[in-house]
């Protein structure tokens, strides 16, 4: 009897030292990390048209405001010197910024913009390196580059973190809707559905280089498709991101409404042949012509400087040129 319970005793001793040797999962590093991922639907203003994306880190290791942190890549001063100039010509500075999560959150409950959120389901050790990266990145030798809307961005800038810091393992699912094949004209287009003038702008200022058909990780420039991306995307193998789920609700899309841009311009070609044709019209016809050679020309030279004046690669190669001619303007005074 001794003999069986001193074996006994033995074997739980062994089962308890074998267990003791196994290293705890929850002290992994990386294991004390939440990552997901913040998509931002659409606001109000021009910049805000496109949605934006930031990376949410939930630390339970830290206390206070480095617990829950968003590191946004979408910052920039605009109290800086000469901050409108060097918007015009393509040199702003954004950064990646880390603030807290309520108060990142809060600026999107003031604008009503809905906001999605999607977890990485990895590995604690491929946590641990993205949180190393996004910390290296938001170090001030680090933290700035220059904007470029299409191919340098807060999209952008985390979609190549990922990829950058797992290796050649990481692959991105599809991000191209199925059997599409789109231009950045085409999608930026679809975002400017309802805002008709400044669609009519970004169509003149942006040059051939946009007409260009995306590949699958050129698409992920925007939220909303790296979203999507991201949510096929593997790790040898293996699945990376949980389905997205709404934190915020916010308004409703607005509807397309009357597109005044091109009813303005039905009706002033319409009176500009009217002029030429009928007799008693021709005054009308002839203060059209005016007026269309001064905003023809006049657009024609502003094409001209966002080609050549300014840092803005996509809009260079700028075919409105054709019908935009500046000399319009020496035909005016004529």
């Amino acid at each position: 009897m001794v003999k069986k319970f001193a074996i006994v005793a033995l074997l739980v001793s062994v089962v308890s030292f074998c267990r003791a040797q196994m290293p705890d999962s929850s002290a992994l590093p990386g294991s004390h990390l939440r990552i997901s991922l913040l998509t931002c639907g659409v606001g109000d203003e021009a910049w805000e048209t496109f949605g934006h994306t930031a990376v949410r880190v939930v630390d339970s290791n830290s206390v206070g405001d480095r617990r829950d942190v968003v590191f946004n890549y979408g910052m920039f001063n605009g109290f800086d010197k000469d901050f409108e100039l060097n918007f015009m010509k393509g040199k702003l500075l954004y950064y990646v910024g880390i603030e807290t999560y309520p108060d990142f959150m809060s600026e999107y409950l003031a604008a009503q913009r809905t906001v999605w959120e999607q977890e990485l389901v990895m590995s604690p050790a491929c946590k641990q390196q993205i949180f190393a990266a996004l910390i290296n990145n938001s170090l001030p030798e680090n933290r700035f580059y220059k904007y470029d809307f299409f191919f340098d961005n807060c999209a952008t800038r985390i979609r190549d973190i990922i990829p950058n810091t797992l290796g050649a393992g990481f692959h991105y699912g599809s991000a191209l809707p199925v059997g599409a094949s789109l231009s950045f004209r085409d999608i930026i287009n679809q975002y400017f559905y309802y805002k008709h003038w400044t669609r009519l702008g970004v169509n003149i200022l942006l040059g051939s280089k946009i007409d260009r058909k995306m590949t699958n990780a050129e698409i992920m420039f925007l939220p909303d498709f790296l979203s999507k991306g991201l949510l096929g995307a593997s790790n040898s193998g293996a699945k990376v991101s949980g389905e997205p789920f709404v934190v915020l609700n916010g308004r409703p899309q607005p509807d397309a409404g009357t597109d005044w841009p091109m009813w303005i311009m039905w009706v002033v070609v319409a009176l500009a042949i009217a002029g030429f044709l009928v007799p008693s019209l021709r005054v009308i016809g002839r203060i059209l012509s005016s007026v269309l050679l001064l905003v023809t020309g006049l657009l024609g030279c502003l094409v001209l400087v966002m080609w050549f004046a300014t840092n803005h690669q996509t809009c260079a190669d700028n075919f409105n040129l054709l019908w935009l001619l500046p000399t319009n303007l020496i035909l005016l005074v004529a």
